[in-house]
């Protein structure tokens, strides 16, 4: 069954490498299919990647190869993480080999894609009902590039 509406990635003739790298990142992933082009098409000929359709944490994406096409920060893909060591494995891997930081847990993976990487416990601290709390623990990830789930905690203070 075809999911309604699915995550559509174009990547400059890398989708597959792309896919294959996300995949090796979070559980319940996988590559679905790989299609490869029947015809000669702009960038690539006959027999080459075309679409490469993977599962990432359950949700299904597509990705294209096509020419062109940059990613910019208005998409971005958030990934929930569990804790310190979680977000610090995946900001390693997606920043390594031509990524970039940006800030408040935002970067650029190698080739483009943004992503955040969002520790639970931020979310949680920055809907606490206590509004100081909540207010202090957005402050001091405003001052982060990566996310340090322990100085936010201590930002927001001890519970009442």
């Amino acid at each position: 069954m075809i999911q309604k509406v699915t995550p559509f990635l174009s990547f400059n003739g890398q989708a597959e490498e792309a896919a294959r790298f996300y995949v090796s990142l979070l559980p319940d992933s996988r590559i679905d299919r790989v299609t490869h082009s029947p015809v000669d098409t702009p960038g690539s000929g006959i027999g080459s990647v075309l679409i490469v359709e993977f599962t990432l944490a359950g949700t299904p994406f597509i990705a294209l190869n096509t020419p062109g096409f940059t990613f910019t920060e208005g998409v971005s893909f958030m990934i929930s993480c569990q804790d310190q060591a979680e977000t610090d494995r995946l900001w390693a891997a997606l920043t390594a080999d031509g990524g970039s930081e940006a800030a408040c847990g935002w970067l650029k993976d190698r080739w483009g894609l943004f992503w955040q990487v969002t520790p639970v416990r931020l979310l949680e601290l920055i809907k606490d009902p206590d509004r100081d709390r909540a207010r202090h623990a957005m402050e001091a990830m405003m001052t982060m590039v990566k996310i340090d789930i322990a100085a936010v905690e201590r930002a927001a203070g001890p519970y009442p």
